[in-house]
C-alpha cells in the first residue's frame, strides 16, 4: 500500500511539471522580424592611383671585381738586387715606377758582346764595298762586255756583300735583343697600381713565369651585377667612350646609413650566369679606392666584396604607378568604384623593388583599396572612414514583438 502511494505521488508530481512547462511556453511572447535585412559595408582604407611619367630603380646585387688584374712575373732570369719600398700590399705605384731590379751585370756584358759583333759586321761591310768599287774598275778597265748577268755579279762580288750586308742586319738583331733584356732586368708597374700581394724581396733567384705579386689597377673598378633578363631593355648602356650609361647607386652593408657610392652601367656581359640564369652587366665605379675623396665621406670597395644596387632605369611615359603591396594575386587590383568593390585585372609593364608600372586597367585617381578583406567578390559593398556610407538595406524594419 505504501509503494502505490509513493508511485501515485510520483505521477502527480511529474504531471504537474509538464503543465507547468507547457503554460510558460505558450504564454511566452514571440517575435517575428519583417524585412530585417541590414548590409553593413566594410570600411577600407584607400589610396588613389598615381599617374605620369617615372623612373623605375631597379634593385640587384653584385661583386666588386678589378679592371686590370695581373699576376708580376720576370721575363729573364737573375737575383733581385733592389726592391721598392712601395712593392707591399696594401701600396700604391704610378703607372712606369721600378717595383725590382734584377742583377743586370751578365745582361750588359752580352750586350757589349753583341755590339763588337756589329761593330766588326759594319767593318767587314766597309771593307767589301770597297773590293766592289775596284772590282767594278777592273770590270771597266778589262771592257768585258759579253759577260752575263750572273758572271757579271760574281765579278763585281755582289754575293759577298750581300752576305756581308746579312751579317750587319743579324748583329743588329742581336743587338736590339740584348737591349730588351738588359731593360727587361728592371720591372715596373704597368699601370697605376694597389698592390695586393708581394712574394719576393732582395736576394731572392727569380725566374720566368714565376709569381712575384699581383696589382690592381688603382683608377677605377667594376661591379657585376646580375639582373633579370627582361629589365634589360629598361638600362641604358653607352654607345661610345663619350657617353655614360644609367646611373647606379652602390650600398655595402658594412657602411653606415646613407653611405653610398656612384657608378655608372658600362656593358652587359653576353652570357646569363650558369647558376641564376640572370644576365651580368658590369658598373664602372671611377676612384674605388676613394683616394680622391677630400671630403672623407667616400668608402672604398674591396676586391671580392657584395654590394647592393640601385639601377636607374629608362623613363616610362604615360603609366600608372602603384606600390607593389597592393597588386592582388593574378595581377588583378581592388577598386573602390561608387563604393562598391571592383576586381580590375590590370597589364604590368615593370616591376621594381617598390613599385607595379600598370599600362592598362587601372586609371590614374582611382582608389585602390589597401586593406585586405576577408570577402573578395565583385561588387561587394564598401566604405571610407568620414564617408558616412553604411549602404543600408532602405527597407530594414524594426523587430515586432508579441506577448
Amino acid at each position: 500500500m505504501n509503494t502505490k502511494k509513493i508511485l501515485i505521488i510520483c505521477l502527480g508530481i511529474l504531471l504537474l511539471a509538464v503543465v507547468v512547462t507547457y503554460l510558460i511556453f505558450s504564454t511566452e511572447p514571440t517575435a517575428s522580424s519583417e524585412g530585417a535585412t541590414k548590409q553593413t559595408a566594410m570600411l577600407v582604407n584607400v589610396v588613389e592611383a598615381e599617374g605620369g611619367d617615372f623612373r623605375p630603380v631597379i634593385e640587384a646585387t653584385g661583386m666588386v671585381q678589378p679592371v686590370e688584374d695581373v699576376m708580376l712575373s720576370p721575363q729573364v732570369s737573375g737575383q733581385v738586387i733592389r726592391r721598392s719600398p712601395e712593392f707591399i700590399p696594401g701600396g700604391f705605384v704610378q703607372k712606369g715606377a721600378v717595383l725590382l731590379q734584377i742583377d743586370p751585370s751578365d745582361f750588359r756584358n752580352t750586350l757589349e758582346l753583341r755590339k763588337s759583333d756589329l761593330l766588326q759586321a759594319k767593318t767587314d761591310l766597309n771593307m767589301e764595298m770597297g773590293r766592289q768599287e775596284v772590282a767594278e774598275q777592273d770590270l771597266e778597265l778589262a771592257g768585258l762586255d759579253s759577260l752575263s748577268e750572273n758572271q757579271r755579279s760574281l765579278v763585281l762580288r755582289r754575293p759577298q756583300l750581300d752576305a756581308i750586308k746579312a751579317r750587319v742586319k743579324a748583329a743588329e738583331a742581336a743587338v736590339a735583343q740584348a737591349e730588351l733584356l738588359l731593360s727587361r732586368t728592371t720591372i715596373r708597374a704597368p699601370f697605376d697600381a694597389h698592390i695586393l700581394s708581394q712574394n719576393v724581396t732582395v736576394g731572392s733567384q727569380v725566374a720566368p713565369g714565376d709569381e712575384l705579386g699581383r696589382l690592381v689597377g688603382s683608377e677605377q673598378y667594376w661591379i657585376t651585377l646580375t639582373v633579370p633578363v627582361d629589365k634589360l631593355q629598361w638600362l641604358s648602356f653607352p654607345k661610345s667612350d663619350d657617353e655614360t650609361g644609367s646611373t647606379v647607386e652602390i650600398r655595402n652593408s658594412g657602411w653606415p646609413s646613407g653611405v653610398s657610392r656612384t657608378g655608372y652601367l658600362d656593358k652587359q656581359v653576353g652570357a646569363l650566369d650558369d647558376q641564376t640564369r640572370l644576365a651580368r652587366v658590369l658598373v664602372r665605379i671611377i676612384d674605388p679606392l676613394a683616394r680622391e675623396d677630400t671630403t672623407d665621406t667616400e668608402r672604398e670597395l674591396i676586391i671580392g666584396g657584395f654590394v647592393e644596387a640601385e639601377v636607374q632605369a629608362r623613363e616610362i611615359e604615360n603609366v600608372v604607378r602603384l606600390n607593389r603591396d597592393y597588386l592582388r594575386t593574378n595581377q588583378t587590383v581592388w577598386v573602390n568604384e561608387d563604393g562598391e568593390l571592383s576586381i580590375r585585372k590590370v597589364d604590368i609593364i615593370l616591376t621594381d623593388a617598390q613599385y607595379v608600372y600598370i599600362s592598362d586597367g587601372l586609371q590614374q585617381g582611382e582608389k585602390v583599396v589597401t586593406t585586405n578583406l576577408s570577402v573578395v567578390s565583385e561588387g561587394v559593398k564598401l566604405r571610407t572612414e568620414g564617408s558616412g556610407n553604411t549602404s543600408e538595406n532602405t527597407n530594414e524594419e524594426e523587430p515586432n514583438r508579441e506577448e
